[in-house]
């Protein structure tokens, strides 16, 4: 891994600095964060990402609760030492929405288990930072009997839905469904602190 120069990097007015985070093998960027020396120093010493929330104004470790983390494999900076670039193995997907990068909002094709996931890490964090006007965050407050009456109601769509388009080719309202359905069971797991994982490993059991 290369060496970075603390005394040469330049941190602003608040002490931060942005940090680019690019695939080492495919050169994808994947994300921008903010370090300051503290996270920089934490990032270089166990070449795992590291970064500095604005927001919580706390250091936060990429990968630490959702599993999808950053192996630092190079480290650099721009010629004025005020933009940071890591080269990273990535495991599992960048961004908390689900997707590969931050600069992608769509999931890639394939990747339905990856888009579940982090679904499922948004759900979660609805479920412990509630935001205003987020329906998520509606269906949490409100409690468990209302979302099993969601699931009720979404796998009858799915039911109703597949009678109408029977021997159609295209069903767009079935697949409208079905992502309901996925979205609406992914909220009960999280109410019930199961993890998608256990789910996964009933599926191979099975097999």
């Amino acid at each position: 891994m290369g060496t970075i120069d603390l005394e040469k990097i330049q941190f602003d007015e608040k002490g931060l600095v942005p940090a680019i985070i690019q695939d080492v093998k495919t050169k994808e960027v994947l994300m921008l964060a903010y370090m300051n020396r503290p996270s920089l120093e934490k990032t270089l010493e166990e070449k795992t990402t590291w970064f500095y929330s604005r927001k919580r104004k706390a250091l936060w470790h990429k990968g630490e609760t959702s599993g999808n983390t950053q192996r630092v494999i190079e480290a650099s900076y721009d010629c004025d030492g005020d933009t940071l670039l890591f080269q990273v193995e990535q495991t599992g997907v960048a961004c908390h929405l689900g997707t590969k990068t931050c600069f992608n909002q769509s999931p890639a094709r394939g990747s339905l288990g990856a888009y579940l996931e982090g679904l499922y890490r948004l759900l979660a964090d609805r479920k412990e930072n509630p935001k205003e006007k987020s329906y998520t965050s509606y269906l949490f407050n409100t409690g468990l009997d209302k979302i099993l009456k969601k699931v009720g109601e979404e796998s009858a769509e799915v039911i109703i839905a597949s009678k109408d388009e029977e021997g159609n080719e295209v069903k767009p309202d079935t697949r409208y469904e079905v992502a309901d359905l996925f979205y609406h069971v992914l909220v009960l797991l999280v109410a019930l602190d199961i993890p998608l994982e256990e789910v996964e490993q009933e599926l191979l059991n099975r097999s």
